[in-house]
């Protein structure tokens, strides 16, 4: 089965709400949808995402990206893939996103071929993948009610965007762990908005006021390794790498500098799911569990990732909401959400048979 082709489309969808982290606000995402043709006559469909603030890539390096990928594997046979995803990941330096597009579609495309679902070509039974839902910034008493309005619709663990004023991160916790109670489970994701000092301040003054968290996720900048070792070494509770970890060798990095308790795996980071395994296999082997992310992506890229962690023993966490954000799907097929619930259709790859 040969590759003939690789098109791109993009494609601008509103957010039912906005979004708001440390890092940026989000109204609308920009995504890009890729198309992989065969001389079978199937296709393989993938999507990316551009985060300039987290990946540096924006709509047009993505495209471009895709079109350089293109010109290198037009023509490859896509059943000697181990070839295929060398050749996709060598031929252009960066460009993860647009990299993460392609690979999603060719394994859309490989377990097409065979028939099977993805999660099944991945080497996984299919299991039950509930998401949080991200709670983003705003002030305490609008994140308590929407955390309470989140509860109510069925999620039982809740991702609260925090980074910025300390008192005032604390006093948003407060607030939300007073509006939803003590049994549903509360993660924090800082997007690198404190210093380590302040993240272990953060996490002495939850201990003091009770507060229980499950993980704290990037406290500190991407490129402060030895702070978040410093977080990790003071904080009682797991730290979790997101954007210090893009690549296999960065995992490797923070493995052996016991860094972090565990890592955040996002196809647009990695270069997609190739790329994805060998950070899981690392983790696993160092003992180290890894949640599975995702950017403001529509439901095709997510999908791809809710496959993934459907074949991996140590990709135990699942933060895969972005598609609940968007007020339309410009796939039709793929995953659906019930509450928190990821449900997978029975049909080949991602099951997605078109865009819109």
């Amino acid at each position: 089965m040969k590759l003939t082709d690789i098109t791109s489309r993009t494609v601008s969808i509103p957010l039912s709400t906005p979004f708001r982290t440390a890092l940026r606000t989000v109204t609308s995402m920009e995504n890009v949808l890729v198309e992989v043709h065969s001389d079978s006559g199937l296709t393989g469909f993938g999507s990316a995402a551009p985060a300039t603030v987290i990946t540096g890539e924006t709509v047009a390096s993505i495209t471009g990206g895709v079109d350089h990928l293109r010109d290198h594997l037009r023509g490859m046979d896509i059943t000697a893939y181990e070839a295929l995803f060398n050749t996709l990941n060598d031929c252009i330096i960066g460009c993860m996103s647009a990299k993460a597009a392609v690979d999603i579609a060719i394994h859309d495309l490989l377990a097409k071929s065979l028939n099977i679902p993805l999660y099944r070509f991945l080497g996984g039974p299919v299991r039950e993948v509930d998401t949080d839902i991200t709670i983003s910034l705003d002030d305490p008493a609008a994140m308590a009610a929407k955390s309470g309005e989140r509860v109510k619709q069925g999620f039982s663990t809740l991702k609260i965007k925090v980074g910025g004023d300390v008192e005032t991160d604390l006093a948003r916790l407060k607030s939300i762990r007073d509006s939803v109670g003590d049994t549903i489970c509360i993660r924090i994701d800082a997007n690198q908005g404190w210093t380590p000092k302040q993240a272990v301040q953060v996490g002495r003054m939850l201990e003091r006021e009770n507060i229980q968290v499950e993980l704290m996720e990037q406290p500190c900048a991407a490129h402060d390794l030895e702070g978040l070792r410093f977080v990790r070494e003071n904080c009682s509770f797991p730290v979790y790498a997101d954007e210090s970890m893009f690549s296999p060798r960065d995992a490797l990095r923070l493995v052996t500098m016991k860094a972090v308790d565990g890592m955040n795996i996002k196809l647009m980071k990695c270069g997609g799911i190739y790329n994805a395994i060998k950070i899981a296999a690392i983790a696993d082997t160092a003992g180290i569990p890894c949640l599975i992310g995702s950017m403001m992506e529509c439901s095709v890229s997510v999908a791809a990732a809710a496959h993934l962690a459907a074949s991996r023993r140590n990709i135990d966490k699942f933060d895969l909401d972005a598609p609940l954000f968007c007020s339309v799907n410009p796939a039709r097929g793929g995953i659906t959400y019930r509450g928190c619930r990821i449900e997978f259709p029975d049909l080949p790859g991602l099951g997605i048979s078109s865009y819109t």
